[in-house]
């Protein structure tokens, strides 16, 4: 109204039309809105609306599934389970607290506030009284009738050989989850499922009278078989054990194969610990120990990687390469070798004709540095890199084992001549203990590398084989001619030269030493060294592998003094233990 006149506006057809759409629109998406809540509350929630509904009106009992064992490649068994319980207690169930807590700290020993804080915490709706107790305690406390309180099944779990081969088979935490080793790597297939007992309760947490039980079974997890032979495994821990004692070293490590399919028989880490009785409270020793440094540490290998070099040179040879050394080739009688202002040399002072008009196999014999300095500069680093690349070396080797190290293999655009040429007798490379057997082994069977593995199958209960780990081939690595001379050479190390210490009369064992210096911030570590020896038999056709390593030890350090030995030690008890007739002559 606008001076005493009535203004009457004219709203065309076409904008009540607009106005009408977005009323529509606006209801019909509110509408959309709605259904769709209603839907997703309906359809897509309905699981977890039914779950949270069942959680407030039942109480469950858990049914802990039964833990798959692990055994040994003859059924022995490694880790298996003892039966133990776990008592519970739901406070807004529990009726006379004071009484139920003076029942209970009696049959579980325990200190009686600390139940009855238990039995009066209504903050939570259950709690554990104690864990994995026996079944004659359980048996106790069912007979007491004491309300709101429970048990379930809680398995121990137990390894009979104690601490025997400790840091491969690993440890459970305490609910039972793998934590490390083989329990934590096939966890998936140990744990199993577990399950529960359901019991109707008022919304307090109290069982209704009448009400009857729902049951959902467990079920139990599989069970594996390794590769592993606990007698040899226990033949190179008492072994190695011995010299860690004799020798006051720092660590001992050990791995046995058998080279024609790279299946591990035995794996050695001293010191080492019982599994039954786990430090836990002391994490930084825990983790020390429980370290499998077979698979995971690095060091320098020194000799026994003369192998490998022996191996590229003996190939490229049989190929034709003219910068190859021939078999019967002759190298320098010089002691040291000078490259890019670098003088490396020999161990031995090559007085009164030592190491003098050395051949490929007296080279081996003697363990003379500068003639695989001669071998690998000849070969040249793209030729010589080929074959660590065939050998698996700056790579995982594939095991079925968490946390494995790939080594330290430098690049080689960016490597020095000098640091080149140490490559050539086992420096300026790291490996794992690993590495180094399966390289030797696929060196020595012929030149198959195969992938090691320590399961051998996944099995049921009753024995029936669910998944089977076959071998698996990778590559080649040399010609089954190479690794035949190759072969007769390591044999010649044992009966004449440096690895004579791990001769046995009758048997024919090959092999290489190695006395390799340790480093601290860059520099070498005064009177700390690495002392190994990877060895097998029959030199002929290879069936028991080993490389056998000696940390730091004390008074002696050389490969052929310390380590040697213990490797014919390990075989010797092969020998006893399958009864192996010696070679035909």
């Amino acid at each position: 109204m606008r001076g005493g006149k009535i203004i009457i506006r004219d709203y065309s057809l076409s904008v009540l039309r607009k106005r009408l759409f977005a009323v529509i629109t606006a209801i019909t998406f509110l509408f959309c809105l709605f259904l769709s809540r209603f839907f997703y509350i309906q359809v897509i929630w309905e699981d977890d609306l039914n779950a949270r509904a069942l959680d407030q009106w039942t109480r469950e009992i858990p049914v802990t599934a039964g833990r798959g064992n692990i055994y040994d490649r003859n059924g022995e068994l490694l880790a298996g389970n003892l039966p133990a319980y776990t008592v519970y207690a739901r406070a807004n169930a529990v009726e006379d607290a004071a009484g139920e807590a003076s029942v209970l700290a009696a049959a579980l020993g325990l200190n009686y506030d600390e139940v009855l804080a238990k039995l009066t915490d209504h903050s939570r709706s259950e709690t554990a009284l104690i864990r994995r107790t026996d079944k004659e305690t359980a048996a106790r406390i069912e007979g007491a009738d004491l309300s709101g309180v429970y048990y379930a099944r809680d398995d121990l779990r137990f390894y009979p050989h104690g601490a025997l081969a400790c840091q491969v088979l690993g440890f459970t935490s305490f609910d039972g989850a793998g934590s490390t080793g083989i329990e934590q790597r096939y966890d998936s297939y140990l744990a199993g499922e577990r399950g529960e007992i359901l019991f109707e309760t008022d919304l307090v947490g109290v069982d209704l009278e009448g009400a009857t039980a729902a049951y959902i079974p467990a079920t139990d997890g599989l069970h594996l078989r390794l590769t592993l032979d606990y007698r040899i495994q226990a033949i190179a821990e008492q072994v190695m054990q011995a010299a860690l004692t004799e020798y006051s070293a720092k660590a001992a490590r050990a791995v046995v194969l058998d080279p024609n399919d790279f299946s591990v028989l035995a794996m050695v880490n001293l010191p080492s610990y019982d599994l039954n009785e786990i430090p836990r409270n002391d994490l930084t020793l825990l983790n020390s120990l429980s370290r499998n440094s077979v698979v995971s540490d690095v060091y320098e290998p020194g000799s026994t990687f003369k192998i490998v070099t022996a191996a590229a040179n003996i190939e490229e040879y049989l190929r034709g390469n003219p910068d190859a050394y021939a078999t019967n080739a002759v190298f320098s009688s010089s002691r040291t070798r000078v490259v890019d202002g670098t003088t490396i040399r020999c161990w031995s002072d090559h007085a009164n004709g030592k190491h003098s008009n050395q051949t490929l196999a007296e080279a081996l014999n003697n363990s003379c540095n500068p003639c695989f300095v001669d071998i690998a500069l000849a070969l040249g680093k793209e030729t010589f890199y080929d074959y660590l690349a065939a050998f698996n070396f700056g790579r995982a080797t594939g095991i079925d084992f968490s946390g494995e190290a790939i080594g330290m293999l430098l690049p080689e655009s960016t490597l020095r001549e000098s640091d080149f040429a140490r490559i050539g007798f086992g420096q300026t490379i790291a490996v794992t203990a690993l590495q180094l057997a399966c390289a030797s082994a696929a060196a020595v069977n012929g030149g198959y590398y195969y992938a090691p593995r320590l399961v051998d199958a996944i099995v049921t209960e009753d024995g029936a084989v669910l998944e089977q780990t076959k071998p698996a081939l990778i590559g080649r690595t040399v010609s089954e001619e190479a690794s035949s001379l190759l072969s007769s050479m390591l044999e010649g190390v044992v009966r004449e030269g440096s690895g004579k210490k791990a001769y046995i009369e009758g048997y024919r064992v090959a092999g290489k030493t190695g006395t390799a210096q340790k480093y601290e911030d860059g520099h070498i570590a005064q009177g700390k060294y690495v002392s190994s020896f990877v060895g097998y038999f029959p030199a002929d056709d290879p069936r028991y592998l080993a490389l056998v390593i000696v940390d730091e030890p004390q008074g002696a350090y050389y490969g052929s003094t310390v380590a040697a030995p213990c490797a014919k030690e390990i075989f010797e008890g092969i020998i006893d233990l399958f009864r192996l007739p010696p070679a035909e002559d």
